[in-house]
């Protein structure tokens, strides 16, 4: 049908149509505006899920290195625990077994013991002032020297195996038998060989604690590889054969009531903590030149058997003649005050 105005109706409807969804809808350029602003935020939203996705995995990696990092040094040091216990037992078992051979009747069986303990405390720092003890606990065990042999003389031995001949001689014709010759004197408990296991182990003690970098550069030169730095020594009332201490290096050093058979040689011998000589006897030799007393020295009632010996002594000590013969030593303090004797 057709209007009065030329229209038809389809025509007004479509026109009414196309007015309405202009006005109640969005031109083509908002759409297409809504349309990217969606895509947008659809690309925004899934680069922050990626994002959140990313930091998520990185913290969980972050947390396997961690975790696999904690493991691995726990394992380490069940590890290190795990030798050090069996270094530990070893050691001890070591130590153990070297103790009870210082024990055994055997001077040889003696001597091995003391080397091993020498060996254990070079490799185990940590160990040597225990096997010093040990070492030192040994020493101070009662000791009677051997009695000095004399001199061979053939003359005399001579003179004596003709005297027995006769006897036997003049025995024999009168029928008359001569008693058993005497059998040899033993020295009781093998005392020849418990000498030189103390000599050994006297030798041990003066090896590991010379130090003979000079004193000025001890701060800056390595010590030598032997040398036990900072043992302390306890050799109370200990016999001592020919005791060598020269340029020694001790802490803590007792030879209260300690005999020092022939010499005893403390030359260039440095004490960092106190020295006790008290009571101390020296039989023969005594050599104290250079010495250096950090601490204090203490000498009350030591006994210089032989004073005309050419002993040596630091600078402000001497001797003093007694009237038994014996010798006291004297020292004049640095300070002015009364002297330090024996």
């Amino acid at each position: 049908m057709v209007d009065r105005a030329g229209h038809t109706a389809g025509g007004r409807r479509g026109q009414r149509g196309g007015l309405a969804a202009t006005g109640a809808g969005w031109s083509a350029a908002e759409a297409t505006a809504r349309q990217g602003a969606i895509q947008t935020a659809l690309a925004a939203g899934a680069g922050v899920g990626a994002a959140v996705t990313l930091m998520l995995a990185f913290r969980r990696q972050r947390h396997q290195e961690h975790a696999a990092h904690v493991t691995a040094y726990l394992a380490q040091q069940v590890a290190d625990n795990t030798k050090y216990d069996a270094t530990e037992r070893r050691v001890t078992d070591l130590y153990t077994k070297a103790v009870e051979q210082l024990g055994h009747e055997a001077a040889a069986v003696r001597l091995g013991g003391l080397y091993a303990l020498e060996r254990l405390a070079q490799d185990n720092p940590g160990h040597r002032q225990t096997i010093v003890n040990v070492i030192c606990a040994y020493l101070r065990m009662p000791y009677a020297p051997p009695e000095p042999t004399s001199a061979a003389d053939p003359k005399r031995d001579r003179t004596a195996a003709l005297r027995t001949a006769r006897r036997r001689y003049q025995a024999a014709r009168v029928g008359v038998p001569l008693p058993a010759e005497p059998a040899p004197r033993q020295e009781s408990g093998d005392r020849e060989g418990e000498l030189q296991v103390r000599l050994t182990a006297q030798r041990i003690l003066s090896l590991h604690l010379r130090n003979e970098r000079p004193a000025d550069q001890r701060s800056v030169l390595p010590a030598a590889p032997a040398f036990w730095e900072g043992m302390s020594l306890d050799l109370t009332g200990a016999t001592l054969i020919d005791f060598d201490l020269t340029s020694g290096h001790v802490t803590d050093a007792r030879f209260t009531k300690a005999t020092f058979i022939k010499g005893a040689w403390f030359e260039g011998a440095a004490f960092t903590g106190p020295a006790r000589f008290g009571e101390a006897t020296f039989t023969g030799y005594a050599n104290f030149h250079g010495a250096t007393f950090t601490k204090e020295l203490l000498l009350g009632g030591a006994v210089v058997v032989d004073p005309a010996a050419a002993h040596a002594w630091p600078d402000g000590w001497w001797l003093e003649v007694r009237s038994d013969g014996t010798g006291r030593v004297v020292v004049d303090r640095a300070d002015g005050g009364p002297a330090w004797d024996a």
